[in-house]
């Protein structure tokens, strides 16, 4: 007997969220047959100068095959291979979902190219980088670590053409670079997805990367107004809502009034309330000869033993009703009465765990 409708096992249809409500998107597959038949409006004979047929029709056809197959191989070969702005998350094999869904097919699929030129979600997608690379890379598939360092690419282009970020973007390739070692030298070949030398030639590129980050100058400022000319409040100002005291450091060594700001007490007992718990920094504080605390000195202590708060401007989201992983601003098509309700913020750390089986 036939079948004639679709396959209730299959994942079902993509969808994108519009001004109108959720449409409908065309495979790959129909936007390639429209493509090509708006390249060869009708080839079922082709002929040459001296009119002698070149191509039959089942010799067309078998080249039509040939060529779409090597459009499909080449499009393997692209950056990034989705753009999917939400995925659902499968643990398990069910009567409707064969299988279960891997880190590196989240990876692949969602749209981790745009997220990087959004600044709300850069420092996001940079620390998930650097989880995959500390303990994740070698789960990855082979298609899912060329996506990584293609990516890895384009943020230390990012990097090197805006000139922001950059403290951030060294340690990821620190911590990437001294993973790649490990594997290399310790480890070997046994749990390495392709050719050695491939994972050479990445540990070089790796190496490379790090060289220009060092080799970065910022460009001098024009004339113009500048930190010293602002007022002390201003400053002051200023220094509190930095989250990070490596910055308030490097801050302070401007000028001798903000390295006067940047050493007052209150900022750093402020810094230690915001990123550890009452119970954490008692148990390590640091105090003076004169028995005061030092709370400069207690938060770099304490960021040795635990890690600091996680600030983002905006993350994945994942929905306990649909097992949906998606940007919050695209969101999804959730069927819950009440969908915010259901919808969970995702650390970095949370979407490794998220795929631990």
């Amino acid at each position: 007997m036939p079948f004639l409708g679709q396959d209730w096992r299959s994942p079902g249809w993509s969808w994108i969220k519009t001004e109108d409500g959720w449409k409908r998107c065309e495979s790959r597959s129909q936007e390639l047959e429209k493509e090509s038949n708006q390249r060869n409006p009708d080839h079922s004979i082709i002929l040459n100068n001296e009119d002698e047929e070149v191509f039959s029709n089942e010799e067309h056809g078998y080249a039509s095959k040939k060529r779409k197959k090597g459009h499909f191989r080449n499009d393997t070969n692209t950056q990034y291979f989705y753009r999917e702005k939400w995925i659902y998350v499968h643990k398990e094999s069910t009567r409707e979902r064969h299988g279960y869904c891997t880190l590196g097919e989240a990876f692949n699929r969602l749209d981790f190219s745009s997220a990087i030129q959004d600044v709300r979600r850069f420092n996001y997608v940079v620390k998930l980088l650097q989880l995959i690379a500390k303990s994740q890379l070698t789960s990855l598939s082979g298609v899912a670590q060329k996506n990584y360092f293609n990516i890895l690419d384009k943020i230390v282009q990012k990097v090197l053409h805006d000139q922001q970020n950059p403290r951030l973007i060294k340690g990821l390739l620190q911590d990437l670079g001294s993973t790649l070692c490990v594997l290399l030298r310790g480890v070997g070949k046994s749990v390495l997805v392709g050719n050695i030398d491939v994972w050479v030639c990445r540990l070089e590129t790796v190496l490379a990367w790090q060289k220009q980050l060092q080799n970065l100058q910022m460009p001098q400022v024009g004339h113009g107004l500048t930190l010293s000319d602002l007022p002390l409040h201003t400053l002051n100002s200023i220094l509190y809502r930095l989250s990070d005291g490596s910055d308030i450091v490097t801050l302070g060594q401007v000028t001798p009034a903000l390295r006067m700001l940047s050493e007052d007490r209150r900022l750093w007992k402020a810094l230690c309330q915001y990123h550890f718990a009452e119970k954490q920094f008692c148990r390590h504080l640091i105090l003076s000869e004169s028995g005061h605390i030092e709370w400069k000195r207690t938060y770099f202590a304490l960021q040795k033993c635990y890690p600091p708060r996680e600030q983002y401007g905006d993350t994945l989201h994942f929905c306990r009703h649909c097992s949906i992983l998606f940007w919050k601003d695209s969101g999804h098509p959730c069927t819950a009465a009440d969908p915010d309700s259901c919808f969970l913020p995702v650390s970095p750390q949370h979407f490794i765990d998220l795929f631990k089986f």
